[in-house]
């Protein structure tokens, strides 16, 4: 299989070599030239594998250039019983019929260990068959938790290098005392004055410049990403969808065939449009439930086909979600509108920051995606609710989902089951839980951990506890546009 960019320019390209390379040529985003399709015989055969089994199968798929015997090594290592505990993607029933799907059971306790505990591996892989000798120099933005998960999948991987740039105020003291802490001679973490977006594109901006691709090819690197714009990072993620399904087969939920519903707190978009390529594989996926915070540009987009960034910029309690360019959803429209036109609208996003789909377009993307919000007060107001009602303990970013998946079920009254993807542990934002259960502060972020553990008798999962006393190896803050100097200054 080959990929192409979502623009429309240059040639097809391996899957090595997308995941290699990160951003097309011309500034798209790489996309399979043809999706491969499940049969009822595949889901049931599916069924009875393992979940690195499952993914090895899924991504073999999509990585044709890649064996399933390099694949299977490389998913048994990655989702190893050691790295998740608690479980792979296991589904947590809360009240019919919502499955809660938690995806943070990884090194770093955020849903990207299920895309960053692999990706690596896989980019290994992709520099030996393409015979690069260069170094990966992999820049990364982030709103959270993509850098720590990052830095953890790929600390101390020969021939690979990262930066992660994360928004000075935008993340949470957990979040950024994990980065700040994290162990790798490879690593470096910068703070940039600014928000996600800032970052990402001077991120984006970095990928564009010739001259910055010159001066690091002659140190002997090449830059590649390892956000959701990889190729890489996505592939990985339409895998839980698929094993979600399976085990509701296996539950006696479901059977072959059967309809379920998603639902996916998403800021950049990628999550869920990893659920729209397992729906077009043939997963039976009713309706995607694109669930957003404060920062709605997502819901307005699917209710009015205009997508506009030029809007006040909200810090919520779900930081992930705190993002007005959704780099995925591009992805979407090379689906439904084509190259042509997908070029046609990031320009004018550029330009303008904003763009507007035809009505056309904006029917084909509704016939599959719903968009509902939650604002601050809902999303604590649901965590309070589900301790209280079900003992579940919520982080925000899944609140702001299950908020978003009852609207859905009031407003449709649906039966049918509906996979609400859990992104992150409760711990990774404490203060924030507990603050919504008992209305009140704690006594300081970290302290937090301890008193929501002593609150509902819940236990702080490893990856989080003991980080108070972890050393901080990472001080740095830079502007936006001293971003390229950190990144050849690091390029040594």
């Amino acid at each position: 299989m080959k990929y192409i960019s979502t623009r429309g320019t240059g040639t097809p390209v391996s899957a090595a070599q997308a995941i290699k390379q990160g951003l097309a040529a011309d500034g798209g985003l790489f996309v399979p030239e043809s999706v491969p399709t499940l049969s009822a015989q595949d889901l049931n055969a599916l069924c009875a594998l393992s979940y690195p089994e499952r993914a090895a199968r899924i991504l073999s798929m999509f990585l044709t250039d890649y064996t399933e015997e390099e694949l299977l090594a490389d998913c048994r290592a990655a989702y190893s019983e050691a790295a998740f505990v608690g479980g792979t993607a296991p589904l947590v029933g809360v009240h019919a019929p919502i499955e809660v799907m938690e995806l943070w059971h990884g090194p770093t306790a955020a849903f990207k260990d299920m895309a960053l505990q692999i990706m690596p591996r896989l980019l290994s892989r992709a520099l030996a068959k393409t015979g690069e000798k260069r170094t990966a120099l992999i820049l990364v933005a982030t709103s959270g938790d993509t850098g720590k998960a990052a830095l953890e999948g790929y600390r101390d991987i020969p021939q690979i290098k990262m930066i992660v740039f994360y928004p000075v105020d935008g993340v949470s003291r957990v979040q950024k005392l994990q980065m700040a802490t994290q162990e790798g001679q490879n690593l470096s973490v910068c703070a940039i004055r600014g928000n996600f977006d800032d970052a990402q594109n001077g991120v984006k901006e970095i990928f564009g410049d010739a001259a910055i691709a010159e001066k690091l090819n002659g140190k002997g690197y090449f830059l590649s990403s390892a956000n959701s714009i990889n190729w890489g990072r996505l592939a990985p993620q339409i895998v839980y969808y698929v094993s979600a399904f399976c085990d509701l087969i296996n539950a006696g939920k479901r059977a072959v065939g059967e309809p379920f519903d998603v639902c996916v707190p998403t800021g950049n978009f990628g999550n869920i449009f990893a659920a729209y390529l397992a729906k077009r594989m043939g997963l039976p996926i009713r309706r995607l439930i694109c669930a957003s915070n404060a920062n709605n540009i997502l819901t307005d987009f699917l209710e009015t086909g205009v997508y506009d960034r030029n809007r006040r910029f909200y810090l919520t309690m779900s930081p992930s979600m705190d993002i007005l360019i959704s780099s995925n959803l591009e992805r979407l429209l090379w689906f439904v509108a084509g190259p042509e036109k997908t070029a046609g609208y990031m320009k004018q996003l550029r330009e303008t920051g904003r763009y507007e789909v035809g009505a056309d377009v904006l029917a084909a993307i509704r016939r599959d995606f719903t968009g509902y919000y939650a604002d601050e007060t809902a999303t604590a107001e649901t965590i309070r609710k589900l301790w209280e009602r079900d003992g579940y303990l919520s982080d925000p970013h899944t609140a702001v989902a299950l908020t978003a998946a009852e609207r859905y079920l009031a407003q449709t009254q649906s039966q049918i089951p509906l996979v609400v993807d859990s992104t992150a542990s409760p711990y990774k934002f404490a203060n924030n839980v507990y603050r919504s259960i008992v209305g009140k502060e704690a006594s300081g972020d970290l302290e937090a951990l301890d008193e929501l553990s002593a609150l509902t008798g819940t236990g702080i999962p490893y990856p989080l506890a003991g980080l108070s006393s972890r050393p901080v190896r990472f001080r740095g803050v830079c502007n936006r546009d001293e971003m390229a100097e950190q990144v050849l200054s690091f390029a040594r």
